[in-house]
């Protein structure tokens, strides 16, 4: 019995601009510029991150990310999408690498982040990466 190759679906200009609206919505999260990110984003988008926090502007994010982190930037390895109907799935894949704040550096934390994009606006982020287990390992701590 052979296997047929997986069958893809096509790019099409739908979701090839909501790749390009996450992949720079990232860029500009990683500066970090939370206003110019906040452009890419409907009004009453919904972020979600890790351990389910929840805010509702990437300046919200940031401030999260410098309690956790002296500096964090993201390694993208990976755009995927999904097609829906009137909305398109974005996920983007890869790496965190920065400083914690007393200034070891790290690399290698993975991370999933996951995109609803409609009408050419982010309405939906959901963020999970390995954070929390790395700081859990920092401390000793094993769960």
């Amino acid at each position: 019995m052979s296997q047929s190759p997986t069958a893809l679906a096509p790019v099409t200009d739908e979701t090839a601009q909501a790749a390009d609206l996450v992949e720079r919505f990232l860029v500009a999260s990683m500066v970090p510029d939370p206003e110019t990110a906040g452009t890419f984003m409907s009004a009453d988008v919904a972020i979600t991150f890790t351990g389910g926090r929840k805010f509702k502007h990437p300046r919200d994010a940031t401030a999260f990310n410098a309690m956790r982190y002296k500096w964090v930037k993201k390694k993208m390895e990976r755009t995927d999408v999904s097609p829906g109907n009137g909305e398109t799935i974005v996920y983007n894949t890869g790496t965190l690498f920065g400083e914690w704040h007393d200034g070891t550096p790290f690399e290698s934390n993975r991370y999933v982040d996951r995109f609803v994009v409609r009408d050419g606006k982010i309405v939906k982020m959901d963020v999970w990466n390995d954070s929390a287990e790395r700081i859990l390992v920092r401390m000793d701590i094993e769960a």
